[in-house]
């Protein structure tokens, strides 16, 4: 088991080192602006699903520790937000920026597209660096053809509504952390990932990402493509959506509360 630890980790180190090696090339010799962003978001939702496969393998297959598993999750979240140089990695994030205006229509359509090809190569790639045979668990896995199970334990709205939470949880802790230094940014959204994987990962999983589910749950048997989008698809957009819904409003009450009072008098 530890040798097994030990491999999956060098692994994620080397996905990690090589993607960010590309990152900082692909910035320095792509000069145009909307294709920099592209490029560097193909290579960080690369990285993201890729180690979160191995992840994956390590909890699901491998029967790692449950605390061991959530202190791995929350050093890989901290490790993405510190390398992702403006990537966003998440279809939802992406969106929520088109509708605050940070982003273009069109370049979040670009975005998203990259994520999800991203998603996509990771997927074929993956099951190239389990066919090393690098460890016990790889070789495992290969055995078995690489076959992975649905990991939704809940009927499908059941289902929806805890990817729906834990992308609301997620959504509004990175919207009220903006204005915090980076370094303590990282930190305080790997907690929260964290704690969101810990409260929902035995119903769903806890993946609240429309492109690493794509990535990581699809190819997966036990439901449909229908149930995995209605899960994995809609929960994370409707999270998303009523986290911006939510607090927009609030933020409109605030901002028109202090003149309440002066109007009355007027009338008055």
């Amino acid at each position: 088991m530890i040798a097994d630890v030990a491999v999956s980790l060098s692994v994620l180190a080397v996905i990690i080192s090589i993607s960010d090696v590309t990152r900082r090339l692909l910035t320095r010799t792509v000069a145009h602006g909307g294709l920099s962003a592209c490029a560097v978001e193909l290579v960080s939702t690369f990285q993201l699903c890729c180690c979160t496969h191995e992840l994956k393998l390590l909890s699901e297959v491998g029967g790692i520790d449950q605390r061991l598993a959530l202190t791995l999750t929350y050093l890989a979240a901290v490790v993405h937000g510190l390398t992702f140089r403006g990537a966003l990695g998440n279809p939802s994030t992406t969106l929520e920026h088109a509708l605050h205006a940070r982003l273009s229509a069109v370049c979040a359509v670009r975005r998203i597209a990259c994520q999800f090809a991203a998603a996509a190569v990771a997927r074929a790639a993956v099951p190239l660096i389990w066919g090393l045979e690098l460890s016990g668990l790889h070789v495992r896995h290969k055995m078995h053809g690489y076959r992975c199970a649905s990991p939704i334990r809940a009927p499908l709205p059941h289902a929806a509504a805890v990817e729906l939470a834990c992308a609301f949880t997620v959504q509004t802790a990175i919207t009220h952390t903006r204005t915090v230094e980076e370094k303590y940014r990282v930190h305080g959204i790997a907690a929260v990932i964290t704690a969101a994987v810990y409260a929902g990962g035995d119903v769903t999983g806890a993946v609240f990402n429309p492109a690493l589910a794509f990535s990581t749950q699809f190819p997966c048997s036990g439901n449909t493509l229908l149930e995995y989008c209605l899960v994995y698809w809609l929960g994370p957009l409707l999270g998303m959506m009523s986290s911006v819904l939510l607090f927009n409003k609030l933020h409109a009450l605030q901002q028109t509360a202090p003149y309440r009072p002066l109007q009355a008098k007027k009338r008055s």
